[in-house]
């Protein structure tokens, strides 16, 4: 270690450097869902031609050699000289940083490549890049490696009439030292996203993995919407039960900025599923888009019950989680100048749209509602019957609110909590049972480290409404120790009294039912905390293999059977099943589940909403015929031998 520092330990990087030096800047990680944002970040410029109108079809396939393709039709990336690089269109974007047809007027209205480094982070974490341009009847050829040119610009005479762009990567190992293997159930769910967002923008998608697939055919799928976001309602929906038919459609457009929103209400859910998407990026964390959507839809609906005679003039008005209650509703506005809070772009920042789709979507369905009565009718009722079970719920709620620091703490008794008053260092395991709870509390950390035993299996609350789920004991528990808001109102994350909430359950059926059922409660009750990564499972290990005196804990079966693979034949091997937490002793709970240097935990994310929320429809909802066909159709490809029963 040197402790001179002068001008010999500054560090200019140029060009692409900088990306692989720090990808998890332009990527935000090198794990799998860094990965699969390159292929993201190709089909976003794709999208981006569709969107300006010269893309009708997109396609990507994943190759034998572990590269993907992406292919369009749209007007193909400029080949000629750009004076002030001296290099060809093609290589320019490539090869430099913020260079794209999106930062001036002309080349694209609307786009979701912000920042202008997609296409050349993707060349800069690639070990090979090829890229083809169908142009004004030719065909011009450049490869790349490593974010470098290796060849020049070559162009032949083409043998076809076609324009447009074709793109194939291979990431590299240097780079994504975890996995370079593409998920295709992860992929098909944004494709799928983006055909319905880009309503007649046909995708085909085609796996050529036959090794992986284990067929002798490639799988295809294509998608096609010409309904768009319409469509994307009723798959969300087809597992539950329409309040109204036809799907509330508003569209139009206003000061250059693209309004697209969708609505159908459901009579068998209780909380709302809202999706916002600018520029065809998932706005996980809102923005004004949805602000302006929320704000609306309350006034609108509140307005049209006091004309109908549905609320009295005494009465107070709807709120916006009664109005929302049951509702599917995706919002997509299209942006010509976005201003999205960080790289991630999770956020809308644009001040004017959230005017924009208020005034928008309040004219449309106004209009909507009064010619069609019998709709209003049924969502008011559905509204009202939601404020009159608050209201009941009232005092329950009350009990529930967290107390500030001046009031006395009305923390659940069986809560072991920690003395750290730090939310960001905190963190909670909830277990199951008592006996678990018992071990847990032991072997904890007392720091940082809070118990909550649970005791069975908690309320199923995809399938109940609010009046039941404030009255239940165990959710009264969940709701207070976390520091969790009411339900429908927005996620306020100063208030969560720990950062990460561990589910900790036994590696048995029921632990996994119970699992679920905490799962389907964080999803339902306060998804915003899903979004945003709070919630984690603890992977406690099956098997403890002791020979002699060195032991080894192991986390699947798979593993157990290597290690005993690696002994001797006449080794003397013993093999404990831990069938519960409970059967740990302290100490080996914190060795294996809890102490930070050693534990593995998994971090529940939503790669693709609108198939999480319909899973969730199926399985915990209270349509038996949607979980049968689910069961029957999946059961199959089960290998029974795994069930733990």
């Amino acid at each position: 270690m040197t402790n001179n520092y002068d001008t010999d330990q500054i560090r200019v990087l140029e060009g692409l450097e900088a990306v692989r030096m720090r990808p998890g800047m332009y990527i935000g990680t090198t794990g799998p869902r860094g990965l699969h944002h390159l292929v993201y970040e190709v089909v976003d410029n794709s999208v981006d031609e569709a969107l300006a109108g010269y893309c009708t079809a997109i396609q990507v396939a994943l190759n034998a050699d572990g590269s993907v393709t992406v292919e369009d039709n749209g007007r193909g990336i400029p080949t000629g000289i750009i004076p002030r690089t001296g290099k060809s269109g093609v290589e320019t974007v490539l090869t430099i940083l913020h260079a794209g047809g999106k930062f001036g007027d002309g080349g694209y209205k609307v786009s979701g490549g912000l920042h202008g480094v997609g296409i050349s982070v993707v060349n800069a974490l690639s070990e090979w890049v090829e890229v083809s341009v169908w142009r004004e009847d030719k065909v011009h050829v450049q490869r790349f490696a490593r974010g470098a040119a290796v060849t020049e610009l070559v162009e032949h005479p083409s043998t076809e009439s076609r324009r447009g762009t074709t793109v194939t990567f291979k990431p590299d190992t240097e780079i994504f030292t975890t996995t370079v293997e593409f998920d295709y159930a992860t992929l098909s769910g944004r494709l799928r996203e983006l055909a319905y967002l880009n309503g007649g923008v046909r995708i085909t998608f085609t796996d050529y993995r036959l090794d992986v697939l284990k067929s002798d055919e490639p799988h295809v799928e294509t998608y096609f919407y010409e309904g768009g976001i319409r469509e994307y309602i009723a798959y969300m929906n087809r597992d539950k039960q329409a309040l109204h038919e036809e799907v509330v459609f508003v569209q139009g457009e206003r000061n250059n900025v693209q309004v697209e929103v969708a609505l159908q209400w459901c009579v068998d859910a209780y909380s709302d599923n809202l999706l916002g998407f600018a520029n065809n990026i998932r706005t996980i964390d809102g923005g004004t888009h949805l602000e302006g959507l929320k704000a609306v839809l309350t006034r609108t609906m509140n307005s049209i019950a006091r004309k109908r005679n549905k609320l009295k003039e005494g009465d107070s008005n709807l709120a916006g989680e009664n109005v929302r209650e049951g509702l599917t509703g995706v919002i997509s506005v299209k942006v010509p100048n976005p201003e999205f809070e960080g790289q991630t772009k999770t956020k809308l920042g644009n001040t004017e749209v959230r005017g924009i789709v208020d005034s928008l979507v309040g004219e449309v369905l106004t209009e909507y509602l009064e010619f069609r009565p019998g709709v209003a009718d049924a969502i008011l009722e559905k509204a009202i019957q939601a404020f009159n079970a608050a209201e009941a719920a009232r005092r329950a709620r009350e009990l529930v609110r967290r107390k500030s620091v001046l009031e006395s703490s009305t923390l659940p008794g069986k809560l072991a909590d920690c003395s750290s008053r730090d939310p960001s260092e905190s963190e909670i395991f909830i277990v199951e049972g008592d006996s678990a709870g018992g071990s847990a509390k032991q072997g904890r950390d007392r720091r940082f480290q809070a118990i909550l035993p649970l005791r069975g299996k908690i309320l199923n609350i995809e399938k109940t409404d609010d009046s039941k789920i404030y009255k239940n004991t165990e959710i009264q528990a969940l709701i207070t120790a976390l520091g969790l808001g009411i339900k429908g109102e927005d996620f306020d994350a100063s208030n969560l009294r720990y950062h990460r909430i561990v589910i900790m359950t036994d590696a048995d059926v029921d632990g996994a039912h119970i699992r679920t059922l905490l799962l389907t409660f964080f999803y339902r009750y306060q998804r915003a905390m899903v979004d945003q990564g709070y919630i984690y499972i603890a992977c406690p290990p099956l098997f403890k293999i002791e020979r002699g005196r060195s032991h080894h804990y192991c986390y699947s079966e798979r593993e157990r059977d290597q290690i005993i693979a690696g002994f001797p034949e006449n080794a003397k091997v013993e093999i404990q099943r831990f069938k519960g937490l409970g059967e740990m002793m302290p100490q080996q709970l914190w060795d294996t589940t809890m102490n930070p240097e050693s534990r593995t935990f998994k971090r529940i994310e939503i790669e693709d909403a609108a198939e999480a929320d319909r899973i969730f429809t199926v399985l915990m909802g209270d349509r038996v015929a949607p979980r049968r066909e689910f069961i029957e159709a999946n059961a199959p490809k089960l290998n029974l031998t795994d069930l733990d029963i």
